[in-house]
């Protein structure tokens, strides 16, 4: 996923929605993890492609939950 469109994709969600986004791409990056040990996988740039996207919606949730303590 391009981060542009990420960021784009991330602001129109919920926190729920944020949480479900996260829980799948650690699912991911397990299951990228569980095949290097078992098989051969052709692509390890999916690697740091899923971990900046992990990180990128940890930041997102972060600034989200400051935007909200800040406003009450």
């Amino acid at each position: 996923m391009k981060r542009n469109k990420l960021k784009q994709e991330l602001s129109g969600m919920s926190a729920q929605e944020l949480d479900e986004t996260l829980d799948a791409l650690r699912r991911d990056l397990f299951g990228l993890k569980l095949n290097t040990s078992t098989a051969h996988v052709k692509d390890y740039s999916q690697f740091k492609k899923i971990r900046i996207n992990i990180a990128q919606v940890l930041t997102h949730m972060q600034q989200s939950q400051l935007q909200a303590t800040k406003s009450k």
